[in-house]
């Protein structure tokens, strides 16, 4: 660190000397149980803010330990078991800028918000109820706000920038989980990632940062709603791949919304995932080399397939982006259908937009969300703190990706490294059909293309939900969603 008056490189000395102040963990640890199918669990919570710390060199000597950051978390360990071979699960969301409140109240912990589902949301004030499928009765459980989210902050002194970006935030994370699995006796114990989101390019990234920084080998990945490789989403000029990507969600999201008659889900999106891996992405590639007959064969194809008007897919060229597809497949109802759930609808200020002015699905969750976090923090948890709870942060951005300098972001690289390394890493992927920002069947090009011997491909399984990216606020899909996550625990320990 410099000091702003001198520009010398100031020593944690210095820092002590200039009346900074010092900080200190500030946990809270209280005692619980839950009732899980007529079993009775008692377990402690702890939750609270660690500091994170870098060693510091001045001139070549060691001069102590720096303060960067204090990370908030929340854990859950059940108590009475053996350390050795009781799993822990590590759970973080993404955005980036999102807190773990949506793993964390939502599908994982043992306690979860009501929230309520389309067409029957709960009203304010919501309610907070035991979670009777919570993981906890498989795996103790570790909840991680990043930097800048939830009470997560950089110290007194220090740039938050440093931790908003890829390599920052995979850096942080993994000290919190080296630091937390070493306080707590945990070496020996099964350890798996759950990322949702951009949690799951963290997750994967993570996997083989432990792997070589710190030697800490994982049993398995959680991935849920995931998004590996950013070039499968990225609709810019030249890049043809997502539009392929996005048309079987297209098509489900069509379904759900009556467009398809009396078809059935399975068998739109095996006439769409058809045309989209074959035919649609040819006819992209000739360009202006394609015939008015194939082209207008094509148009006619994709606008039955998403219910979009023939007239609407030429205009815009056979590309579709998922924002105008949002914007525009129910226009002439009046409504916009959600990006993160597009079970979801909503009113927009006009019908004339290009892009919906926001995204009906968020709008719908982030209350609940919200409200049920702060009062279960402070009210059951004992924990206090004036600062604000960020849910969802938008002072992380920009985002730095300066390590993919040149080229698309992608971590498919990094998890195949680790699965390389680690043949016994187990990788689970959750994906909604109707979720459109990380479209299923974007997830599955990524995975099928993993640079990994074909045996290990054994090792990854999927499971589908006729849902949105937090599947879980579709309450048939959280409890099925909970039993597929604590079967993948139970064979992968």
């Amino acid at each position: 660190m410099t000091d702003k008056d001198t520009g010398a490189e100031q020593t944690p000395a210095d820092q002590a000397a200039r009346g900074k102040v010092t900080p200190a963990d500030d946990l809270v640890t209280t005692q619980h149980s839950i009732t899980v199918k007529r079993r009775k669990l008692n377990y402690t919570t702890t939750t609270g803010r660690v500091v994170l710390r870098k060693e510091v060199l001045t001139d070549g000597k060691f001069d102590g330990h720096l303060a960067k950051a204090e990370v908030f978390l929340t854990s859950y360990t059940l108590d009475g078991a053996d350390a050795g071979k009781r799993p822990v699960t590590f759970a973080f969301n993404g955005g980036p800028g999102s807190s773990s409140v949506w793993l964390h109240l939502g599908l994982l912990g043992p306690r979860r918000v009501v929230s309520g589902d389309v067409g029957e949301l709960a009203p304010p004030p919501y309610d907070l109820v035991d979670n009777p499928e919570t993981l906890l009765a498989h795996s103790d459980l570790v909840f991680i706000d990043p930097v800048s989210t939830g009470f997560s902050r950089a110290v007194q002194g220090e740039k938050p920038g440093e931790f908003h970006g890829f390599q920052g935030d995979v850096e942080s994370v993994g000290e919190v989980i080296r630091l937390w699995t070493s306080r707590h006796g945990r070496w020996m114990s099964p350890k798996f990632l759950a990322g949702e989101s951009y949690g799951t390019t963290r997750a994967a990234a993570l996997a083989e940062h432990l792997q070589v920084r710190y030697g800490m080998y994982l049993n398995g990945l959680m991935l849920i709603s995931s998004v590996l490789d950013f070039g499968t989403l990225d609709f810019s000029e030249g890049n043809d791949l997502p539009y392929s990507l996005f048309l079987p969600t297209y098509a489900a999201i069509a379904h759900y919304h009556g467009l398809h008659g009396d078809r059935s889900l399975s068998d739109v999106l095996a006439d769409a995932e058809d045309f989209a891996s074959r035919d649609y992405p040819w006819a992209l590639a000739r360009g202006h080399r394609l015939s008015e007959e194939e082209r207008a064969s094509a148009v006619a194809r994709y606008a039955a397939l998403t219910g979009l008007s023939e007239d609407y897919v030429d205009r815009v060229n056979l590309r579709v982006e998922h924002v105008r597809f949002f914007t525009e497949l129910l226009r002439s109802r009046r409504r916009v259908v959600g990006r993160l759930d597009s079970r979801f609808t909503g009113a927009d200020v006009d019908y004339g937009r290009e892009l919906f002015s926001e995204d009906p699905s968020y709008s719908a969750i982030m209350g609940p969300y919200t409200a049920a976090l702060n009062h279960y923090l402070r009210a059951d948890l004992g924990y206090e703190n004036d600062l604000p709870y960020e849910i969802l942060s938008r002072t992380v951005h920009p985002w730095s990706y300066k390590e993919f300098e040149g080229t698309h972001v992608t971590v498919a690289n990094k998890l195949s490294s680790a699965m390389r390394a680690n043949p016994d890493l187990k990788v689970h992927v959750a994906y909604g059909h109707y979720d459109g920002a990380t479209p299923y069947y974007a997830a599955e090009h990524v995975l099928a293309h993993l640079n990994i011997p074909a045996e290990l491909h054994e090792n990854i399984e999927s499971a589908y939900y006729p849902a949105g990216h937090m599947m879980y606020v579709h309450e048939p899909s959280r409890v099925q969603q909970s039993k597929d996550l604590a079967a993948f625990v139970e064979s992968a320990k």
